[in-house]
């Protein structure tokens, strides 16, 4: 790869992010800004025959609805005998696959076995969206050029290098391809053959899409051999505005806290950890290990990542986790309300969309403690009404 284009793809491209207006034009200034990175125009050319706005692309990115589920509502959803048993058939076909993540890397095989079970049913459903059409339409629109953009000229890359067809490869509504839906500019600097055939082929090759998943963690940081998520017991008598990702503490103070493992020991003592609630100090309860962190480059959704985090446990021999006798989730417009409450007493939670998100969780504790309300993010009526 010629050293300019590397810094393209890697550092993001230099010139303003534009977005909307007549697909002509547009389209033409995603070609010159391929063409400056290193791309050949023809090939740009022949990468933009026939591509088009999909409509469906944007009634899907604007109706994610389902991330509005609470975490057990939403992991009961996505957790089921049938993905578990075939997780451990999977397991168990590619053996070799996971023990050269495991040795290469130092990530089990649980983590990216929920990934692929989440992200495509271990390869059945890999979507069948025109990749380079999604990525085109999401990059015009208005909402995250910034994002998609770059997505959609290492697209013209990765077209370059064989690795995908514009006319005929297909996948996830956001441009994500293969397996684990990795976008082309993971797949560009990542990309890995793990079945030693010469090609990376995420789409057909479960040992290709494995390795490159794990390759991804590892330059997201991810720690080998650490643990990530575990599920634990916590005395009534916590201090609740302690706990939440974004307060962190050594295992060894969690341990001097009362919080023990509810199966096993707890991780190395000198760990930072967070206690994490995802329903609040009645519901199921986890310590969040510095790999947990990791996952939010993978999705930025919080009950995603939390339900990943705990299916790649589940699959390596946890328990179903203690629901216990959370109080009532919001619904979307309670949420909403709440959002503009938190809003307009300046708090930033990401934007008013009914999900409860790590911004909103962090303003909904701020609040509790200046209310004297138990402080473990999870908003409640209560909180609702004395806002």
């Amino acid at each position: 790869m010629r050293l300019a284009l590397a810094f393209s793809l890697l550092a993001g491209t230099a010139t303003a992010q534009t977005c909307g207006g007549p697909i002509g034009p547009f389209i033409a200034g995603v070609k010159a800004e391929a063409v400056a990175s290193g791309i050949p125009a023809a090939t740009a050319d022949q990468f933009f025959a026939g591509a088009q706005i999909d409509q469906a692309v944007l009634r899907a990115d604007r109706s994610q609805g389902v991330f509005q589920k609470d975490f057990i509502s939403f992991s009961r959803a996505l957790i089921s005998q049938n993905r578990i048993d075939n997780g451990i058939r999977n397991a168990q076909r590619y053996d070799s696959t996971f023990n050269e993540i495991e040795r290469r890397f130092g990530i089990s095989r649980g983590v990216l076995l929920a990934f692929w079970a989440f992200e495509t049913d271990y390869g059945q459903v890999q979507g069948s969206f025109n990749t380079r059409n999604a990525l085109l339409t999401l990059a015009h629109d208005c909402r995250r050029p910034d994002l998609f953009r770059p997505q959609l000229i290492a697209a013209i890359e990765l077209y370059r290098r064989g690795g995908m067809d514009p006319a005929t490869t297909t996948g996830a509504w956001a441009g994500e391809i293969g397996q684990l839906q990795k976008l082309p500019r993971e797949i560009v600097m990542q990309g890995m053959d793990g079945d030693g055939d010469g090609v990376v082929n995420l789409k057909t090759s479960s040992p290709d899409a494995l390795m490159t998943g794990a390759n991804v963690l590892s330059s997201l940081g991810w720690r080998p051999n650490e643990p990530w998520l575990q599920e634990i017991n916590v005395p009534a008598n916590l201090d609740w505005s302690m706990t939440g990702l974004n307060h962190k503490a050594s295992v060894r103070d969690w341990a001097a806290r009362g919080i023990t493992a509810r199966q096993g020991a707890l991780g190395p003592a000198n760990l930072q950890a967070s206690v994490l609630l995802p329903m609040g100090r009645n519901g199921p309860a986890f310590l969040a290990y510095p790999n947990f962190d990791v996952y939010f480059d993978w999705n930025k959704s919080f009950v995603y990542v939390t339900t990943a985090a705990y299916f790649g446990t589940r699959l390596q021999g946890a328990p179903v986790y203690n629901a216990g006798n959370p109080s009532a989730p919001l619904s979307g417009p309670q949420m909403q309300q709440l959002q503009q409450k938190l809003v307009a007493r300046g708090y930033d939670v990401g934007g008013i969309d009914g999900i409860l998100g790590a911004m909103t969780r962090a303003a909904v504790q701020a609040e509790q403690v200046r209310l004297g309300l138990p402080a473990d993010a999870w908003p409640t009526v209560q909180l609702l009404n004395a806002l």
